[in-house]
């Protein structure tokens, strides 16, 4: 089924990944985002206080424009990272912990506070959250877009 009024990345990541494992979809979706330049251009933008306000601290004598610099690096890291699937040879977990030690040390966070935010994410059920933040995205496109996605998971066209 095509839905013609929601994006079709996310349709796409939506209806074509329904055997897999949800993280998966979510891939999809940030794939898509970092690649479309309107899309990755707003990612940026909007990203770019949030890290200055952040990691500030260690570049005292940055100004806004270098952090927008900075989270195009970064955006790279995570595309890049995103658009391999991970296998038995890159689990899920070790991808996490690469995408995060290279993102940390661009932003010159201490290794010290490196591992702790590492240990902490290990702790954590990244695909069950993943799981749950796609249930926030389509209730959120639902109210946007003219399509409603039903409890036993299938897309459903409104009129």
């Amino acid at each position: 089924m095509k839905i013609n009024t929601v994006p079709e990345g996310l349709q796409k990541a939506y209806l074509d990944g329904k055997d897999t494992v949800p993280i998966v979809n979510l891939r999809e979706i940030y794939i898509e985002a970092y690649s479309l330049p309107e899309t990755s251009e707003y990612i940026y933008l909007h990203t770019t206080a949030e890290l200055k306000q952040i990691f500030g601290e260690n570049f005292p004598d940055d100004t806004e424009s270098d952090f927008y610099e900075m989270e195009i690096g970064t955006a790279g890291l995570m595309r890049s990272y995103m658009a391999r699937k991970c296998d038995i040879h890159f689990p899920l977990e070790r991808k996490l912990s690469r995408f995060l030690t290279a993102a940390m040390r661009v932003y010159r966070v201490p290794e010290e506070e490196q591992a702790k935010v590492l240990a902490f994410i290990q702790s954590l059920d990244i695909k069950a959250i993943a799981t749950e933040v796609m249930y926030k995205l389509f209730a959120m496109l639902e109210m946007k877009y003219d399509f409603k996605l039903s409890k036993n998971g299938e897309m459903e066209e409104t009129r």
